[in-house]
């Protein structure tokens, strides 16, 4: 791993206006920026282009995980409002979850609801996370934890899951796979490319922010993930170029080792990929832009150089991309 390095070399300004509030339709219709690894030159697609940058033989990666998380709001027996985040079941109506205010909720605290059981903290974790139990099944009570800076509306809640999303258990989106459709999908098969799968459950790794100082200093907790025998096989035989959607699929493949040994199987990864990390399998990453002094933007600096990603998001705002989960794309290849 490289030196130390400040996470504020990690900074650029986003302004407000480019931080989309609403998916575009069809999902493929949203830009896409195709960055060479090597080389200066950068080309402006849309999404639906992606068939064609793609070559016979690549093997296409996805994160099938499903949103399952859950928003509820309630308050404590002193009238203190509460917001609790749903991110894992840990059975018997016991849930691993992230609270505001993180700092006054002890264990033996309860919470209460209009529309859901009581809730009562039995642990208390970092980063604001406590073990949660309900007084009783939740039912449907809650909604879909869209994230904190998007302030629309959708009209379909199904619009922040991927068209492939299968494996409950995410806190948020793997956003990068927004874009797809199933159309995109078949017309990438159909010229030879073979599209597999990996679920990694998002959570508080995926996007919690970097501390300021050393990135070095900034702790991962784990997540679980899982790649099926199909996938670990045709990762193994490649002969084309490995190319991960999301960065959620990149920690995937990463930390199962080498390609040529790719093994099948769930494991828990606490891989932190930044600059002076050398990818071991990955050859082209389909991502989003992120947000500064975030790991996924980390990722992508080690990934192509953090100056060329830097100026590549800086040629997308002159541009006019919409960034963050339902903006637009960018393409390492």
């Amino acid at each position: 791993m490289s030196e130390s390095m400040d996470s504020s070399l990690f900074d650029y300004d986003l302004p407000h206006e480019l931080i989309a509030q609403s998916p575009v339709e069809p999902r493929d219709s949203s830009r896409l920026l195709v960055l060479p690894r090597a080389g200066d030159s950068i080309e402006h697609r849309h999404f639906r282009d992606l068939a064609e940058l793609l070559e016979p033989e690549d093997v296409l990666v996805l994160n099938d995980t499903r949103v399952s998380a859950r928003r509820l709001f309630g308050r404590r027996p002193s009238g203190g409002a509460v917001e609790l985040l749903l991110m894992r079941s840990l059975g018997g109506n016991r849930y691993q979850a992230l609270t505001r205010p993180a700092r006054r909720l002890r264990p033996g605290e309860r919470v209460i609801f209009d529309d859901a059981p009581e809730a009562f903290i039995e642990e208390v974790g970092e980063g604001g996370q406590r073990v949660v139990r309900f007084d009783g099944p939740l039912g449907d009570a809650g909604e879909m934890p869209l994230p904190p800076y998007f302030h629309g509306t959708l009209p379909d809640p199904e619009r922040y899951q991927t068209v492939y999303a299968a494996e409950d258990g995410s806190s948020a989106a793997p956003t990068a796979g927004l874009h797809f459709t199933q159309e995109l999908l078949t017309r990438i098969e159909r010229k030879g490319v073979r599209v597999t799968r990996v679920t990694l459950h998002v959570g508080l790794d995926t996007f919690r922010p970097l501390p300021e100082g050393p990135v070095e200093k900034h702790k991962m907790h784990g997540e679980t993930y899982t790649i099926p025998e199909e996938t670990a096989n045709a990762v193994r035989f490649c002969s084309g170029r490995v190319i991960a959607v999301g960065t959620t699929a990149v920690r995937v493949l990463e930390s199962a080792g080498p390609r040529e040994q790719m093994e099948m199987g769930q494991a828990t990864t606490r891989l932190f990929i930044r600059p002076g990390y050398e990818f071991r399998c990955v050859e082209g990453i389909v991502t989003n832009f992120h947000l500064p002094r975030t790991t996924m933007l980390l990722m992508i600096c080690a990934f192509a150089g953090r100056e060329r990603v830097l100026a590549a998001y800086e040629e997308a705002k002159r541009a006019g991309y919409r960034f963050l989960s339902f903006g637009d794309a960018m393409a390492i290849l």
